[in-house]
């Protein structure tokens, strides 16, 4: 799903591209996306592009006379730009936002239809859609550490949990808890004041720094490769993988559709944290320190 640091350059680049452009028509390829019926899509033409702002995961295209579109994208769906007029693709394609120099389309690929695409109008019907997340790059260390100790959660939890943090998903989570050097499975009310600086000047670096390497790729054109799965991540998606900061191999737990990388060595202080699945299957075979795992 992406994520902040995509979510935050997909709209920069829109923005750059039709800020103050008119929009000719707003082109609906599959009806499921279109969660409103009010207004229409038919509402939108002619209104100028005011702005891209984000709620959340929720990226909000402000056109003129507060008429709003909101995008979730959720695990798949992603944006491209195209040239002007560009046919929605069959199947992948659902929404085609066309302006004079050019088409934004949305498309989600796989054969679930998850994103949604929602059309209002005033600026109050946006307050039912903010799930109330601390935007991290704003927020203090007080402000972040009262938003972990609301609930006692794991971080991997907490830090993924909208109504807590925005728009940090799974695989940011992986690298800002390694960064931290923090346990996945610790408990938020158990941070000592050092290790919520670590996880707060992590949650901080780690979201800044791929938020300016996506704007680099990007450049003046669009990003097209938007991904949870990069080389350069130090343990989401590197499960085997030698960790960047020590060498052991990254660890993984699956669990319902989401799942947690993390390295042994420099989080759980070499202790394997147990996947339920195969600690079950395994039971008293299942190793729990690194040491085992490699004899």
């Amino acid at each position: 799903m992406p994520e902040l640091p995509d979510l935050t350059v997909y709209l920069e680049r829109f923005e750059a591209i039709a800020r103050d452009a008119p929009l000719l028509r707003l082109r609906i390829g599959n009806p499921f996306v279109l969660r409103s019926v009010t207004p229409p899509p038919s509402a939108f033409e002619g209104r100028r592009l005011l702005g891209a702002t984000r709620i959340g995961k929720r990226l909000v295209f402000e056109f003129e006379g507060e008429y709003f579109a909101l995008i979730h994208l959720m695990v798949l769906g992603r944006l491209h730009w195209k040239k002007p007029g560009a046919a929605i693709p069959k199947g992948k394609g659902l929404a085609a936002f066309d302006f004079e120099h050019g088409t934004l389309l949305l498309v989600e690929h796989g054969s679930k239809r998850r994103a949604a695409l929602h059309l209002l109008s005033g600026r109050d019907s946006l307050k039912a859609y903010d799930r109330g997340g601390l935007e991290v790059l704003d927020a203090s260390l007080d402000a972040f550490g009262a938003a972990l100790a609301r609930e006692n959660h794991t971080l991997k939890r907490a830090l993924t949990d909208p109504g807590v943090l925005s728009a940090i998903g799974n695989a940011y989570s992986d690298e800002i808890l390694h960064r931290a050097r923090l346990s996945p499975f610790k408990q938020t009310r158990a941070l000592s004041q050092a290790e919520l600086q670590g996880l707060y000047d992590a949650a901080r670096a780690v979201l800044g720094e791929w938020t300016e390497r996506l704007r680099r790729e990007a450049g003046a054109g669009w990003p097209e490769k938007v991904t949870a799965f990069r080389p350069e991540m130090a343990v989401h998606g590197r499960y085997k993988q030698a960790c960047p900061v020590c060498g052991a191999p990254v660890q993984r737990i699956v669990y319902a559709d989401n799942e947690a990388n993390y390295c042994a060595r420099c989080q759980t202080e070499g202790r394997l944290l147990a996947d339920r699945a195969l600690s079950r299957l395994l039971k008293s075979n299942w190793p729990k320190t690194l040491d085992e795992l490699e004899r």
